[in-house]
């Protein structure tokens, strides 16, 4: 069985460098995860003709618009235009779905009041207790970032691989823990070596390598220091649209 990993967004929150923001998208069996959903994602999905009614659940890392803002857009996509009938998950951190609905109603007032065609699940995952989407098992793990609501790190597990990814958070002792193991482990890389709160330095992160016990790891929220420094760094750097195979 294929199993395929897409970066549909790897950028910052400010979209440095004209990248799209946080979503990754995982598939295999002709079911697709969504990991983040930043609110670039539609714009992303549509570049690289990934079709919205071919996923089956998101999972969100934490409650920063980058990161889950585009699921206004995506629901709305599924009522209005992609005419969506298959139900639909999104599993993220206490307080994921009031945040949701709160954002949804901000920006299209009476939006969530509409009667959907299919059947929408949130749900609310706890620290270090797995779940189980169709063959994915999540873990979330707990992470130093301010969002107001708990912030996590995932490990997922699907079709005997591993693919550990830190969301944004600073170095915090709980990542060897979520990476241990990982065929590939996803990482913040916000910065270069300046050390800003709730997020990860690269020469931190480098500080910590021997700690983290994973086959490879791969960069990203990459601010422009990042990016203008992407030829001299020792791990590699994701791009968006990338492809990665197991």
């Amino acid at each position: 069985m294929s199993l395929e990993l897409q970066v549909l967004g790897c950028g910052d929150a400010m979209g440095t460098g004209g990248r799209f923001q946080t979503c990754f998208s995982l598939s295999s069996g002709g079911d697709r995860y969504l990991i983040d959903c930043g609110s670039s994602t539609m714009m992303a999905m549509r570049q690289f003709r990934i079709d919205p009614l071919e996923i089956r659940c998101v999972v969100l890392t934490h409650l920063h618009g980058d990161h889950f803002g585009g699921l206004p857009f995506l629901l709305l996509d599924a009522r209005l235009i992609s005419k969506r009938r298959s139900p639909l998950v999104i599993a993220g951190p206490p307080g994921t779905e009031a945040r949701v609905l709160a954002t949804m109603e901000l920006l299209y007032p009476g939006s969530t009041s509409a009667r959907l065609p299919y059947d929408l699940q949130f749900l609310e995952m706890e620290p270090e207790t797995p779940r189980d989407f169709g063959r994915l098992r999540v873990t979330p793990w707990t992470v130093v970032h301010q969002s107001g609501a708990p912030a996590y790190a995932l490990r997922l597990e699907i079709d005997g691989h591993c693919i550990a990814y830190s969301g944004d958070t600073e170095w915090t002792g709980t990542l060897p823990v979520v990476a241990r193991g990982a065929d590939l482990f996803i990482c913040e890389a916000s910065f270069y070596e300046r050390e800003v709160p709730n997020h990860l330095a690269y020469r931190t992160l480098m500080s910590h390598r021997q700690e983290l016990e994973c086959d490879r790891i791969l960069l990203t929220h990459l601010s422009q220091e990042m990016q203008d420094r992407e030829e001299e760094l020792e791990l590699e750097c994701l791009a968006d649209g990338q492809i990665i195979r197991f």
